[in-house]
């Protein structure tokens, strides 16, 4: 039966449903508090799986119980668990993936941490095993600890000649001030020179724990196998899976109290573009407005048809990249608008931006660019989901943040339902709220005077 949306409640130990395109989904949690989700895939020949942690960089606080800890820690950790266990080197962890042909990774979010790889259906054990056996037994080595924070600082200062990186980085800062979201997710130079391997070693221990850990597979994947392989690997890591414990709960949904915005920050550099970032605060991860702020986010910046392109770029000819952007967290969200052009047309850029969200607002969507904003978000949908990865990741949004798992057909629908009503009214509740406008690149706070009214700030390049 295809169910479309199913609720994920943390006291129920087994599901099994049938999304769309017949792709069958499970989810065990085992006594130890593991969870584990799985969506088969008929016809597949690989599977992508990852280990994630609800565990981001927005969990980091100034100081531990025992360590002054850092931030940048959670990022910090996922680099080590690459270099070793008590019985695999960091060469013999990358040898497993190359040898097979096989990808693996990790990434440090704001909200969560996943480590995961894709291979053939018949690699699909080893990746179990050596996944595992990073998580639960991460050396956590002095010589490579130090080595590490090396690679840290090189990938922070090529952010740190990134224009576009430094302008979203200051664009999250802005608009959400001293909220743990507004934090950098890499920490800074300052904080990975402090961090010690025992404040590390101390966030990897806290959270790191069987009823913390998600897994999820997608693509040729047996459930069943899957679990089993599982409780081998993890014991084999050392952890006591007959130990009962429930799932850690999930993080609070409510929309968290923000400071008043930084109305305009400017960081100057001598470079031939200003990088621009425009906008406010959004909406939360389980806001009912998700979709219709996903049909507004398409008409207004999504694609070459969408209205910032057409206005800016075709139009006007004023800059070669320009979209909106919507990221949605458990209480916190952002909507914004980039746009990259010569110094000269910045300031008229960032007031066209504006008046086009304010247009937005006022004047609405006419119904073909509903029509195509849902043709377009279908079929940008369906696509994304041929690959394993989506997929697997879909799983993990699911379980970690929203607690419903919705297949295609559902979210399909619930485009369908949106209006033009909706995605005005969405609209003029962006624009009336406060605005933030980043600036990166040879610009000066008053050419931004007609966009930004209250008074500016600048910061030193």
């Amino acid at each position: 039966m295809n169910t479309g949306a199913v609720d994920l409640p943390l006291g129920t130990a087994e599901l099994s449903f049938t999304a769309a395109g017949d792709a069958l989904v499970r989810r065990s949690i085992l006594p130890s508090g593991v969870r584990v989700l799985t969506e088969h895939m008929p016809g597949s020949r690989s599977a992508t799986i990852g280990f994630w942690v609800a565990v981001g960089s927005r969990d980091e606080t100034a100081a531990g119980p025992v360590h002054p800890a850092t931030f940048g820690s959670t990022h910090f950790l996922e680099h080590l668990l690459f270099k070793g266990t008590p019985t695999r080197t960091a060469l013999d962890i990358a040898i497993s993936f190359d040898a097979v042909g096989g990808e693996h990774n990790a990434l440090t979010a704001k909200e969560y941490t996943c480590y995961y790889a894709k291979v053939q259906d018949r690699d699909l054990p080893m990746a179990v095993e050596v996944l595992s056996d990073m998580f639960t037994s991460s050396l956590l080595d002095p010589v490579e600890f130090d080595n590490e924070r090396g690679v840290i600082l090189e990938e922070l200062s090529m952010a740190g000649d990134d224009p576009g990186d430094v302008a979203n980085e200051r664009f999250f800062e802005a608009v959400l001030g001293e909220h743990p979201l507004g934090r950098p997710i890499g920490g800074s130079p300052d904080t990975i020179n402090r961090a010690t391997r025992e404040a590390v070693f101390e966030h990897y221990a806290a959270n790191y724990r069987p009823n913390d850990l998600v897994v999820t597979a997608a693509g040729a994947v047996d459930h069943d196998e899957l679990v089993a392989a599982l409780q081998v690997a993890l014991t084999a890591g050392g952890w006591d899976l007959s130990v009962e414990a429930v799932p850690v709960e999930r993080r609070a949904v409510e929309v968290g109290v923000l400071a008043a915005p930084r109305e305009l920050t400017v960081v100057q550099r001598p470079i031939e573009q200003v990088n621009l970032m425009l906008g406010t605060q959004g909406l939360v991860a389980t806001d009912e407005r998700r979709s219709a702020m996903s049909v507004l986010n398409t008409v207004f910046g999504s694609g070459m048809s969408s209205r910032l392109f057409q206005e800016v770029r075709e139009r006007r000819g004023l800059a070669y990249a320009v979209y909106s952007f919507a990221p949605a967290y458990s209480d916190a969200g952002l909507f914004g608008m980039y746009a990259g052009c010569a110094p000269s047309k910045a300031p008229t850029v960032a007031e066209l931006m504006r008046s086009e969200l304010e247009r937005l607002a006022g004047d609405g969507i006419t119904p073909e660019e509903l029509r195509r904003a849902s043709g377009q978000l279908a079929g940008a949908s369906a696509l994304a989901l041929e690959d394993s990865d989506t997929r697997m990741s879909r799983l993990g949004r699911a379980e970690l943040t929203l607690g419903e798992f919705v297949d295609l057909d559902e979210a399909l629908r619930r485009i369908a339902r949106v209006s033009a009503d909706d995605v005005r009214e969405l609209a003029a509740d962006l624009a009336s709220r406060p605005f933030s406008l980043v600036a990166v690149g040879a610009a000066d706070e008053a050419d931004f005077a007609n966009t930004i009214d209250l008074p500016p700030t600048s910061d030193a390049a």
